[in-house]
Protein backbone atom coordinates (compact mmCIF):
# COMPACT_ATOMS: atom_id res chain seq x y z
CA UNK A 1 0.00 0.00 0.00
CA UNK A 2 3.02 2.30 1.17
CA UNK A 3 4.30 2.12 -2.90
CA UNK A 4 0.71 3.15 -4.31
CA UNK A 5 0.78 5.95 -2.14
CA UNK A 6 4.13 7.12 -3.21
CA UNK A 7 3.46 6.33 -7.26
CA UNK A 8 0.05 7.97 -6.71
CA UNK A 9 2.03 11.04 -5.44
CA UNK A 10 4.29 11.53 -7.93
CA UNK A 11 2.05 10.94 -10.84
CA UNK A 12 -0.04 14.12 -8.92
CA UNK A 13 3.25 15.90 -8.58
CA UNK A 14 3.72 15.69 -12.35
CA UNK A 15 0.25 16.42 -12.97
CA UNK A 16 0.52 19.81 -10.71
CA UNK A 17 3.95 20.70 -12.44
CA UNK A 18 2.74 20.58 -15.76
CA UNK A 19 -0.25 22.72 -15.05
CA UNK A 20 2.11 25.12 -13.23
CA UNK A 21 4.41 25.59 -16.44
CA UNK A 22 1.24 26.23 -18.54
CA UNK A 23 0.11 28.64 -16.44
CA UNK A 24 3.35 30.17 -16.01
CA UNK A 25 3.83 30.36 -19.99
CA UNK A 26 0.36 31.97 -20.52
CA UNK A 27 1.23 34.91 -18.57
CA UNK A 28 5.10 35.31 -19.37
CA UNK A 29 4.88 37.50 -22.35
CA UNK A 30 7.49 38.06 -25.13
CA UNK A 31 9.10 41.56 -24.66
CA UNK A 32 9.86 42.68 -28.58
CA UNK A 33 13.16 44.98 -29.12
CA UNK A 34 11.78 48.17 -29.48
CA UNK A 35 14.84 48.74 -31.80
CA UNK A 36 13.05 46.28 -34.40
CA UNK A 37 9.44 47.35 -33.76
CA UNK A 38 10.77 50.99 -35.15
CA UNK A 39 13.35 49.54 -37.69
CA UNK A 40 10.82 49.85 -40.64
CA UNK A 41 10.80 53.61 -40.07
CA UNK A 42 14.07 54.32 -40.07
CA UNK A 43 15.67 56.31 -43.49
CA UNK A 44 19.05 56.94 -44.11
CA UNK A 45 19.29 60.58 -42.98
CA UNK A 46 15.77 60.77 -42.25
CA UNK A 47 14.48 61.39 -45.39
CA UNK A 48 15.25 58.13 -47.49
CA UNK A 49 14.40 54.57 -47.58
CA UNK A 50 16.87 52.15 -48.11
CA UNK A 51 15.36 49.03 -47.03
CA UNK A 52 13.24 48.11 -50.37
CA UNK A 53 16.01 48.69 -52.18
CA UNK A 54 17.14 45.70 -54.17
CA UNK A 55 20.58 45.04 -55.03
CA UNK A 56 20.59 43.11 -58.79
CA UNK A 57 23.95 42.29 -58.89
CA UNK A 58 24.03 38.77 -56.75
CA UNK A 59 28.46 39.03 -56.30
CA UNK A 60 27.90 42.72 -54.66
CA UNK A 61 24.46 41.90 -52.59
CA UNK A 62 26.25 40.83 -49.60
CA UNK A 63 28.71 43.40 -49.75
CA UNK A 64 26.35 46.39 -49.75
CA UNK A 65 24.89 47.27 -46.71
CA UNK A 66 21.09 48.74 -46.98
CA UNK A 67 20.32 48.46 -43.52
CA UNK A 68 17.99 51.35 -42.22
CA UNK A 69 20.66 53.64 -39.95
CA UNK A 70 19.80 57.54 -39.64
CA UNK A 71 23.24 58.45 -39.39
CA UNK A 72 25.52 56.14 -41.73
CA UNK A 73 28.49 55.61 -38.93
CA UNK A 74 29.73 52.96 -37.43
CA UNK A 75 32.36 54.63 -35.16
CA UNK A 76 34.91 51.70 -36.45
CA UNK A 77 33.09 48.96 -34.23
CA UNK A 78 33.99 46.45 -36.80
CA UNK A 79 37.72 47.55 -37.60
CA UNK A 80 39.45 44.20 -35.81
CA UNK A 81 36.82 41.91 -37.65
CA UNK A 82 37.90 40.36 -40.84
CA UNK A 83 35.78 41.55 -44.09
CA UNK A 84 34.90 44.47 -41.48
CA UNK A 85 33.96 46.78 -44.11
CA UNK A 86 31.44 44.74 -45.91
CA UNK A 87 29.23 45.69 -42.44
CA UNK A 88 29.82 49.35 -43.09
CA UNK A 89 26.69 50.88 -44.19
CA UNK A 90 27.36 52.06 -47.98
CA UNK A 91 26.92 55.76 -47.71
CA UNK A 92 29.29 55.68 -44.96
CA UNK A 93 31.79 54.15 -47.12
CA UNK A 94 31.24 56.93 -49.53
CA UNK A 95 32.19 59.36 -47.46
CA UNK A 96 35.48 57.45 -46.15
CA UNK A 97 36.28 57.68 -49.88
CA UNK A 98 36.09 61.26 -49.85
CA UNK A 99 38.59 61.93 -47.24
CA UNK A 100 41.85 61.28 -49.76
CA UNK A 101 40.52 62.66 -52.96
CA UNK A 102 43.19 64.09 -54.19
CA UNK A 103 45.40 61.32 -53.87
CA UNK A 104 45.37 59.16 -56.95
CA UNK A 105 48.46 56.24 -56.51
CA UNK A 106 51.59 58.62 -56.72
CA UNK A 107 49.52 61.56 -58.34
CA UNK A 108 48.18 64.43 -56.19
CA UNK A 109 45.22 66.71 -57.21
CA UNK A 110 46.82 70.11 -55.53
CA UNK A 111 46.46 68.59 -51.64
CA UNK A 112 45.56 64.75 -49.82
CA UNK A 113 41.94 65.94 -49.95
CA UNK A 114 39.63 68.53 -48.51
CA UNK A 115 38.22 66.35 -46.09
CA UNK A 116 41.00 64.24 -44.52
CA UNK A 117 39.61 63.98 -40.50
CA UNK A 118 36.72 65.84 -40.96
CA UNK A 119 34.14 63.85 -40.85
CA UNK A 120 31.04 66.35 -40.59
CA UNK A 121 32.13 67.52 -43.35
CA UNK A 122 31.51 64.47 -45.53
CA UNK A 123 28.52 63.71 -44.15
CA UNK A 124 27.39 66.94 -44.93
CA UNK A 125 28.53 66.34 -48.38
CA UNK A 126 27.42 62.99 -48.96
CA UNK A 127 23.83 64.47 -47.38
CA UNK A 128 23.31 67.33 -50.21
CA UNK A 129 24.70 64.83 -52.82
CA UNK A 130 22.07 62.59 -52.52
CA UNK A 131 19.39 65.45 -52.23
CA UNK A 132 21.25 67.00 -55.81
CA UNK A 133 20.84 63.72 -57.07
CA UNK A 134 16.89 63.44 -56.30
CA UNK A 135 16.07 66.77 -57.41
CA UNK A 136 17.78 65.64 -60.92
CA UNK A 137 16.28 62.57 -61.35
CA UNK A 138 13.30 62.25 -59.24
CA UNK A 139 14.88 59.14 -57.72
CA UNK A 140 15.61 57.58 -54.92
CA UNK A 141 18.88 58.62 -54.58
CA UNK A 142 20.50 55.74 -52.57
CA UNK A 143 18.90 53.78 -55.15
CA UNK A 144 21.04 55.58 -57.76
CA UNK A 145 24.07 54.99 -55.96
CA UNK A 146 23.62 51.16 -55.25
CA UNK A 147 23.03 51.20 -59.42
CA UNK A 148 26.12 53.70 -60.17
CA UNK A 149 27.58 51.33 -58.04
CA UNK A 150 26.34 47.93 -59.86
CA UNK A 151 27.82 49.99 -63.14
CA UNK A 152 30.91 50.68 -62.52
CA UNK A 153 32.48 47.70 -60.22
CA UNK A 154 34.87 45.91 -62.62
CA UNK A 155 35.01 42.33 -63.00
CA UNK A 156 38.39 41.70 -64.19
CA UNK A 157 41.43 42.96 -63.16
CA UNK A 158 45.39 42.84 -63.73
CA UNK A 159 48.02 41.70 -61.88
CA UNK A 160 51.46 41.18 -62.33
CA UNK A 161 53.46 37.64 -62.59
CA UNK A 162 57.11 37.03 -63.27
CA UNK A 163 58.92 34.24 -64.83
CA UNK A 164 62.25 33.96 -65.57
CA UNK A 165 63.41 37.58 -64.20
CA UNK A 166 60.29 38.92 -66.82
CA UNK A 167 56.90 40.25 -65.49
CA UNK A 168 53.89 39.51 -67.80
CA UNK A 169 50.61 41.13 -66.95
CA UNK A 170 47.48 38.53 -66.23
CA UNK A 171 44.02 39.32 -65.37
CA UNK A 172 41.85 38.00 -62.61
CA UNK A 173 38.87 37.90 -61.45
CA UNK A 174 38.08 40.33 -58.33
CA UNK A 175 36.54 39.89 -55.30
CA UNK A 176 33.13 41.64 -54.83
CA UNK A 177 35.03 43.99 -52.04
CA UNK A 178 37.73 45.22 -54.18
CA UNK A 179 34.84 46.04 -57.08
CA UNK A 180 33.36 48.17 -54.27
CA UNK A 181 36.07 49.59 -53.22
CA UNK A 182 37.38 51.04 -56.78
CA UNK A 183 34.16 52.05 -57.74
CA UNK A 184 33.84 54.31 -54.97
CA UNK A 185 37.88 55.46 -55.43
CA UNK A 186 37.04 56.10 -59.04
CA UNK A 187 33.60 58.30 -58.49
CA UNK A 188 35.11 60.53 -55.45
CA UNK A 189 38.05 60.89 -57.84
CA UNK A 190 35.91 61.96 -60.27
CA UNK A 191 34.51 64.24 -58.58
CA UNK A 192 37.24 66.41 -57.24
CA UNK A 193 38.87 66.02 -60.48
CA UNK A 194 35.76 67.91 -62.14
CA UNK A 195 35.47 70.33 -59.06
CA UNK A 196 39.20 71.43 -59.29
CA UNK A 197 38.48 71.78 -63.23
CA UNK A 198 35.75 74.46 -62.76
CA UNK A 199 37.96 76.39 -60.20
CA UNK A 200 35.45 76.86 -57.82
CA UNK A 201 32.24 77.16 -60.03
CA UNK A 202 31.00 73.60 -58.78
CA UNK A 203 30.80 72.55 -55.38
CA UNK A 204 32.10 68.69 -54.59
CA UNK A 205 28.40 67.56 -53.83
CA UNK A 206 27.71 68.70 -57.30
CA UNK A 207 30.43 67.15 -59.29
CA UNK A 208 30.07 63.73 -57.15
CA UNK A 209 26.25 63.65 -58.06
CA UNK A 210 27.14 64.15 -61.21
CA UNK A 211 29.35 61.52 -61.40
CA UNK A 212 27.20 59.43 -60.11
CA UNK A 213 24.03 59.85 -62.46
CA UNK A 214 26.43 59.35 -65.18
CA UNK A 215 27.59 56.48 -64.05
CA UNK A 216 24.27 55.06 -63.28
CA UNK A 217 23.05 55.75 -66.76
CA UNK A 218 26.28 53.83 -68.13
CA UNK A 219 27.96 57.42 -69.58
CA UNK A 220 31.82 57.30 -70.62
CA UNK A 221 32.07 60.96 -69.15
CA UNK A 222 31.86 59.62 -65.88
CA UNK A 223 35.32 58.29 -64.65
CA UNK A 224 34.21 55.71 -63.22
CA UNK A 225 32.63 53.89 -65.99
CA UNK A 226 35.98 55.01 -68.13
CA UNK A 227 38.16 53.48 -65.77
CA UNK A 228 36.20 50.36 -65.82
CA UNK A 229 35.96 50.29 -69.11
CA UNK A 230 39.53 50.72 -69.61
CA UNK A 231 40.35 48.22 -66.87
CA UNK A 232 37.82 45.09 -68.26
CA UNK A 233 40.00 45.73 -71.67
CA UNK A 234 43.33 45.67 -70.56
CA UNK A 235 42.23 42.18 -68.64
CA UNK A 236 41.22 40.53 -71.49
CA UNK A 237 44.38 41.17 -73.71
CA UNK A 238 46.47 39.50 -71.10
CA UNK A 239 44.41 36.58 -70.98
Amino acid sequence: MTEVKKEVKKEVKKEVKKEVKKEVKKEIKVKSNPFELNSNNVKAFGVWETKNIEVIDRGLKRYINLNPIYVPTTLGREIKKQFWKSKKPILERLMIRLFVTGHAGKKHKRSSGIFTGKKNIAYNTVFNTLNYIEEKTKKNPVEVLVRAIEAGAPREGITTIEYGGVRYPKSVDLSPQRRIDLVLRWLTQGAYQKMSGTKGRKRIYQTLGDQIIATSNFDQTSLAFSKKFDLERQAQSAR
